[in-house]
C-alpha cells in the first residue's frame, strides 16, 4: 500500500473515528492498490473505475460514532439524506446521502452527487477525485457533523422538542462521558514562549500550535487556522493545509500588501487581521472543537423570524457564560464573519454560530491555546448541565 493510505488510515485510528485494521483505501494508479481485504472489494473496484477517481476509502467507524451515524441514517430514511446545520456541512458537505444497499450502483449515485456516503450497518465510504486525502477529509467531516447533529437534536429530545429514538438515551451518556475523559487528558500546552524574535521562532511556534489543536481534538486536522503577527507581518497557515503538518504551509502576509501571499493563506485571512487591527493581540487560534459548535447552535427561541437563518441572521445577542456567540459566514462578503468576530474579542475568545471558535493570545500561543480548551471544557460542562448529565 502506498504511504498516503497508510497514513491517513493511522490518522483515522489515532483520532478513534475507526478501529486498526478497519480503513480500507483503494488507490488508483497503474491499477487499484487496495490497503486491505473486505468479501466485497470486487464492488469498490467497480465503483472505482466506474467513477475514475483517485482514491476510495470505506471504513466501519469506531464508537460513538458507529451508534451515532446509524441512529441518524435511520431517521433520514425516506429522505435519504441526513442535513446538519454546522458550517462545515454547510460549505463543504452540503447533506450526507443514506444509501441502503452496499451494491456498485448506489455507492455510484451517492458519491457522483456528494463526496461521501453512509451505508446503515456498514460503515462510510468517501471518494478523492485525486487524493487519498479528500476521502480522508470527507470522512472525518462526516464523522464530526453527524456528532454535531446528534448532541444538537439530543438538546431538544431532552426540551420535548424533538424525536429520537430510545436508543439515544443510551448512545448519549456513553459518548458525554467518554468526551467528559478526553477533556481530562489533555495535558501539552505550547512551549513556545513570546516575544518572538525572529521569522524562525514564529514558525515553529505556529507548527507547534497547529499541531497541539490537532492532538488535543479541537480541530480535525484540516477545518481550522493558526496565525502569528510578527515585524508588519501576519504569518498565516495555507488554506486547506493539515494543522499537524504545518511545515511549508505558513504564509507571511506584509500588512502592507507588498506580497501576493494572502492569495494562498487561510480563507479567514481577513478576518485575523481585522482582529490584529482592533486588538493588542498578537496570535490567533481557530479550532472547531465539538461542544462549542453544538452550542453555539442550540437556541430555544423556536418562533424567531430568522430561525433557520441564524447563521447569518441572528440578531440577538448571546453568550455562553463570557463568551460572546456571533453570526458570519467564512470569507469577506457582507455577511462575512470578519465583520462579526473581531469586534467581539474582547475576552477570551469568540464562537462564531456553527463555525467553531476563536481565540487570541498577547504575545504568544500559550494563552489562546489554553483559552481554546478552557472554553470548550466550559462549553462542554454547560451542555451536559442542561441535558442533566
Amino acid at each position: 500500500m502506498d504511504r498516503p493510505g497508510l497514513k491517513y488510515s493511522a490518522r483515522l485510528v489515532k483520532s478513534g473515528l475507526c478501529e486498526a485494521g478497519a480503513p480500507l483505501f483503494g488507490i488508483m494508479e497503474d491499477g487499484i492498490t487496495w490497503s486491505g481485504r473486505i468479501q466485497e472489494e470486487h464492488i469498490l473496484e467497480e465503483v472505482l473505475n466506474t467513477l475514475n477517481f483517485g482514491s476510495i476509502l470505506f471504513s466501519p467507524t469506531a464508537e460513538p460514532f458507529r451508534s451515532i451515524t446509524e441512529l441518524l441514517a435511520g431517521e433520514a430514511q425516506p429522505s435519504g439524506s441526513i442535513v446538519p446545520d454546522d458550517t462545515e456541512t454547510r460549505t463543504f458537505l452540503h447533506e450526507i446521502p443514506v444509501i441502503s444497499a452496499f451494491t456498485p450502483g448506489e455507492i455510484i449515485t451517492a458519491l457522483k452527487r456528494r463526496k461521501g456516503a453512509i451505508i446503515p450497518g456498514r460503515g462510510i465510504i468517501t471518494a478523492g477525485p485525486v487524493t487519498p486525502e479528500q476521502a480522508f477529509v470527507t470522512f472525518s467531516s462526516i464523522c464530526f457533523s453527524c456528532y454535531v447533529k446528534f448532541f444538537s437534536d439530543y438538546y431538544y429530545y431532552t426540551r420535548g422538542v424533538k424525536k429520537l429514538p430510545d436508543s439515544a438515551e443510551k448512545i448519549a451518556p456513553q459518548a458525554l462521558k467518554a468526551y467528559r475523559s478526553a477533556l481530562k487528558n489533555i495535558s501539552d500546552f505550547p512551549s513556545a514562549k513570546g516575544p518572538f524574535t525572529s521569522d524562525e521562532a514564529v514558525y515553529a511556534a505556529i507548527v507547534e500550535a497547529g499541531r497541539l489543536t490537532v492532538s488535543s481534538g479541537m480541530v480535525d486536522s484540516f477545518f481550522g487556522n493558526v496565525s502569528a503577527l510578527f515585524n508588519d507581518c501576519i504569518y498565516i497557515t495555507q488554506t486547506a493545509a493539515s494543522l499537524d503538518e504545518l511545515e511549508g504551509c505558513i504564509d507571511c502576509c506584509p500588512l502592507d500588501n507588498s506580497s501576493t501571499c494572502a492569495i494562498t493563506s487561510s480563507s479567514e485571512y481577513s478576518a485575523h487581521r481585522a482582529l490584529y487591527n482592533l486588538t493588542h493581540r498578537r496570535t490567533v487560534l481557530h479550532g472547531h472543537p465539538r461542544f462549542s459548535v453544538i452550542m453555539s447552535l442550540l437556541c430555544d427561541r423556536h418562533e424567531c423570524a430568522n430561525r433557520g437563518r441564524c447563521h447569518t441572521a441572528c440578531t440577538a445577542k448571546r453568550f455562553i457564560n463570557d463568551i460572546p456567540v456571533v453570526p458570519g459566514e467564512i470569507g469577506t462578503g457582507p455577511l462575512g464573519l470578519v465583520r462579526t468576530m473581531p469586534a467581539a474579542m474582547m475576552g477570551r475568545g469568540v464562537i462564531v454560530h456553527g463555525h467553531g471558535l476563536f481565540t487570541a493570545g498577547a504575545c504568544d500561543f500559550t494563552d489562546a491555546f489554553t483559552s481554546l480548551v478552557d472554553i470548550e471544557r466550559m462549553c462542554f460542562e454547560e451542555y451536559c448541565r442542561l441535558v442533566q448529565f
